[in-house]
């Protein structure tokens, strides 16, 4: 007989957003279980206490509509592809049955905004997808939140700019050499840090908020380039060269990046989740970053 805590988290993708959630949860109160792609990976995760299993997308995973049964919350970060989103695909009636479930958290992308040429959006602009990626996610979106219509349970989508963290960010893309001034003129960016969208998703999973769609971002959309050559300066590294946007040497999906252009607003998760970022620009979170290797060395 599976113990039924008093809450329960099953997260579809143990990624990078979803561990900084996990590393907040008082296991004393929260069972925790998920999906990730690898035996090895279900193993690590096990071993701390994680119910993990095996799901690459391809075909139900054993085991899932048990742990199903008994989450009470449901994050999902996995991306969906070109024939939707896996976790329904598979395991959507699992997922609409599940007696215990009440919230769903679905990790978007501003992506789903399209281009808008440099103006501001928030929440209330109509989603204008245009790359592939982006309209999979919006279809995504819609998806979820008929489910959870149809169910009787709450769907709350997190629309999120680019992720950032220790591990994964300028500060290592500079450190291992990789590092690339991408130069668009007028091109700005938001940022959103890892911490910054844990605590989101918590306030939300606590009962904050009566929004269904959030943007997790930052407060200063910025251009690239000054995000590198800032953290080349804290690490006293050599500045990275410039290179057009446009530079046939970079990749397909680099220039798509760099086709759309949009700033974004986070005013309604402030005001609605109480969300207050610890991380509110990127000099702020690639300080941080960097004194935390400090530290460490």
């Amino acid at each position: 007989m599976r113990a039924v805590a008093p809450q329960s988290l099953f997260c579809f993708g143990i990624g990078f957003s979803a561990r900084a959630l996990i590393d907040r949860l008082d296991r004393d109160t929260w069972h925790i279980a998920g999906t990730v792609t690898t035996d090895q990976a279900a193993m690590e995760w096990r071993d701390k206490g994680v119910e993990a299993f095996v799901f690459d997308g391809s075909r139900p995973a054993p085991g899932l509509r048990e742990a199903l049964a008994v989450a009470t919350h449901l994050l999902v970060s996995a991306p969906p592809g070109p024939y939707g989103d896996p976790a329904l695909l598979h395991h959507g009636a699992d997922i609409a049955a599940a007696p215990r479930l009440a919230w769903i958290g679905y990790l978007s992308t501003i992506g789903v905004y399209g281009d808008r040429a440099g103006t501001w959006v928030d929440e209330r602009d109509e989603p204008q997808p245009t790359s592939g990626r982006s309209r999979w996610r919006r279809d995504a979106e819609i998806a979820w939140q008929q489910l959870a219509a149809a169910s009787g349970k709450r769907c709350v989508l997190f629309r999120l700019a680019g992720i950032y963290g220790p591990g994964r960010s300028a500060i290592d893309n500079v450190r291992s050499g990789r590092a690339k001034r991408i130069v668009k003129p007028g091109q700005k960016f938001n940022r959103i840090h890892v911490e910054d969208i844990a605590s989101a998703v918590l306030a939300s999973m606590s009962g904050r908020g009566t929004s269904d769609v959030y943007n997790l971002c930052d407060d200063e959309p910025s251009p690239p380039q000054d995000v590198i050559a800032y953290a080349a300066t804290l690490l006293g590294a050599p500045m990275p060269p410039e290179i057009p946007y446009d530079d046939p040497a970079l990749g397909e999906m680099t220039r798509s990046f760099f086709s759309e252009s949009k700033l974004v607003h986070n005013d309604l998760a402030k005001r609605d989740l109480g969300l207050q970022l610890a991380y509110p620009n990127y000099r702020e979170g690639l300080a941080a970053i960097a004194a935390s290797l400090v530290r460490q060395s």
